[in-house]
């Protein structure tokens, strides 16, 4: 539906066919038209490592050529090249070998045995596209329904790709014939004109059939045998093997319009578990507002009333309360520059997820504009240097900071720069074991030149203009001696106050967290950014009031050093994330190699990263305001 909307749109905006979303627009195929087959890549949730199609020995064309890729494709380990499969539309093929004659069957070395036996055993998919559209294999089973119902109906899913082959009692199958199952949706036309075609759904169904049992003759063509009598193609990782790599094509009419022809890839049978934690995530942020209301509209007020009285100063002196430390409240925290830094990147981390939720919540990044997510979210990341750099030269002027270009710098370099680090590192490891996933090297100097040319410039802009600008404006002053702390209960550590602010926005955000990991390690469709959108308001929302309330705790104990820690204590649900991500490694994921296990727990340790920058962002201004509106409110003498 969505695709549709932004489709209308994009013909309102232009009446031509030359302007249109990558993946968004149709094309018309007449009959025997070519639909070429393009390959991919070969994903594993074992091992994620992706890798090149032809890594493996199958069948070439005459003439291997690469589409020319987006940032995001290079990202993702996407190679997508041209496959020897002859395809027409709306023709159908019954049986047809693909490459070699068939007296002349393709030989496989001792290594490329290996190769693909290792392959099989890692659960490897084959990914295949069609008009842009990827190969799915179907899988029916019956649901958990009364008796009567189950010989009616069966559930259909879909799976991504098809499985490369499949292991038996220690031996190794390889799926060697494709039966190609394409779908069609005719379009309307005038009478004198010809019927034109639009692929809407591509499926596959892989099997294995030993050599000796595709009967083939000298034209290429080839005979199936009877299901039952057939054996599979094995694959004997000790010695040559001999086979036939066949396919066959058929097309069936469908009902399905081209706008929605992604739906069968990305229904979920689950959509009301998200609006369970949608509603769950509301309750809780209403709960916190509850708390939030009582402890403002009557602590506050209580606090408020009692030191503006004019009468009995004495004896309001003599109590304890945050009006106890209105000399040192704003008192400059220790390395003032790293944490206006980490800030400055938390502000541009939060603008970059805002708008690409924003742009991806109208469809604009659907799963069909390939990579056009992560080239995004690289792009604005770079862009949002700006704001960043204003924010953090703000604050720095604020904290009493002089030396702006090297805050300036240490904003552009610090979080890039650790992100940058760790991913080279990991890129390393992945360059070893020849996957595609492997930034190339050019791709990395690009990167680079984005970061220096784009990023940092722009955060020198930011950090000037913020650096020039008036510092925010604190109601108090401060003493010149620092007030003594008293000793704190052991409630008001920092580890245990990150435990407290953690759990209420985890809580509110978990499950969407389920379906965002499946997406990035299991090789699954995200596209449910409606339902995201709303998750991050709720995050939004719940940190900053979760860290309203532990900053009022903090100065109503007279510890009037919360700059670094409502920081820390904010971005406390990060540490409940980490916990998650070990969790879903357990039990989720079926790892056990050291570099997959290396890779997992490095981008997890980068997700963590940003996450914690995010959230402590967030908490630190919703913070910084309040103290501001509360000292603003009360009589200093």
């Amino acid at each position: 539906e969505r695709l549709r909307y932004v489709l209308g749109l994009l013909l309102l905006l232009h009446s031509t066919d030359s302007f249109y979303v990558p993946g968004v627009a149709p094309i018309n195929f007449h009959r025997n038209d070519p639909v070429e087959i393009k390959a991919v890549k070969l994903t594993s949730s074992r091992t994620q490592l992706p890798y090149e199609y032809y890594s493996l020995p199958f069948c070439q064309p005459s003439k291997i050529t690469y589409k020319a890729e987006n940032l995001g494709e290079v990202l993702r380990g996407d190679r997508i090249v041209n496959t020897p499969f002859q395809v027409s539309m709306n023709v159908e093929k019954k049986c047809e070998v693909l490459c070699n004659f068939p007296n002349k069957p393709v030989t496989l070395t001792v290594e490329q045995s290996k190769l693909i036996a290792e392959r099989i055993r890692e659960d490897y998919y084959v990914h295949l596209i069609a008009d842009n559209l990827p190969v799915a294999t179907r899988l029916e089973f019956y649901s958990n329904r009364e008796e009567e119902e189950k010989k009616k109906e069966k559930d259909v899913q879909f799976e991504h790709g098809y499985r490369l082959g499949f292991m038996d009692s220690n031996k190794f199958y390889l799926h060697n014939h494709l039966s190609f199952i394409l779908y069609y949706h005719r379009e309307d036309v005038e009478e004198s004109q010809e019927h034109t075609y639009r692929v809407v759904r591509f499926e596959v169904i892989p099997q294995s059939i030993k050599l000796e049992d595709l009967k083939a003759d000298e034209k290429s063509m080839c005979t199936l045998p009877e299901a039952t009598g057939s054996a599979p193609q094995e694959i004997d990782p000790t010695k040559e093997n001999q086979l036939l790599f066949t396919y066959s094509v058929h097309w069936e009419e469908s009902d399905i319009k081209w706008a929605s022809r992604w739906d069968t890839y990305l229904t979920m049978s689950d959509v009301q578990i998200h609006w369970f934690s949608i509603i769950n995530s509301v309750v809780v942020v209403f709960f916190l507002s509850g708390i939030l209301s009582m402890i403002i509209i009557r602590t506050l007020r209580k606090d408020i009333a009692n030191y503006n009285k004019e009468d009995d100063i004495e004896d309001t002196m003599e109590e304890s309360g945050w009006k106890l430390v209105h000399g040192d409240v704003f008192r400059p925290p220790q390395y003032p520059m790293i944490l206006s830094s980490l800030l400055g990147s938390g502000i541009q981390l939060f603008c970059m997820i805002l708008i690409v939720i924003f742009v991806a919540m109208l469809g604009m990044l659907s799963p069909s504009s390939r990579g056009a997510l992560m080239t995004t979210a690289c792009f604005l990341f770079m862009f949002m240097g700006v704001f960043g750099g204003f924010f953090a030269g703000r604050l720095y002027r604020t904290l009493k900071g002089h030396r702006w270009k090297k805050g300036a710098f240490c904003t552009a370099t610090l979080y890039p720069g650790v992100v940058f680090s760790i991913c080279f590192i990991l890129n390393c490891f992945i360059w070893g074991k020849h996957s595609s996933g492997a930034v190339p090297f050019p791709t990395m100097v690009a990167l680079l030149c984005m970061w220096f040319g784009i990023s940092l410039p722009l955060v020198y802009l930011g950090y000037y203009f913020g650096f020039r600008k008036q510092p925010y404006d604190n109601p108090v002053r401060t003493n010149q001696i620092p007030r003594q702390i008293p000793e704190q209960r052991w409630y008001m550590n920092k580890f245990v106050g990150i435990l407290m602010a953690g759990i209420l926005p985890f809580g509110a955000m978990f499950i969407e967290l389920f379906f965002i990991f499946s997406a990035i390690w299991e090789n699954q469709f995200y596209y449910l950014f409606g339902f995201l959108f709303l998750v991050f308001i709720i995050l939004v929302v719940s940190c900053s009031q979760i860290s309203i309330v532990m900053v009022y705790f903090q100065l109503c104990a007279e510890d009037y050093r919360w700059w670094w820690r409502t920081f820390l204590v904010s971005g406390g649900s990060a540490f409940y994330v980490l916990i998650y991500a070990v969790f879903y490694f357990v039990n989720k994921l079926d790892i056990v190699e050291f570099i997959p296990s290396l890779l997992y727990f490095g981008y997890t340790a980068l997700m963590v990263l940003s996450f914690w920058l995010l959230t402590g962002t967030i908490g630190f201004y919703a913070a910084y305001m309040f103290v501001r509106k509360i000292y603003a409110a009360v009589k200093i003498d």
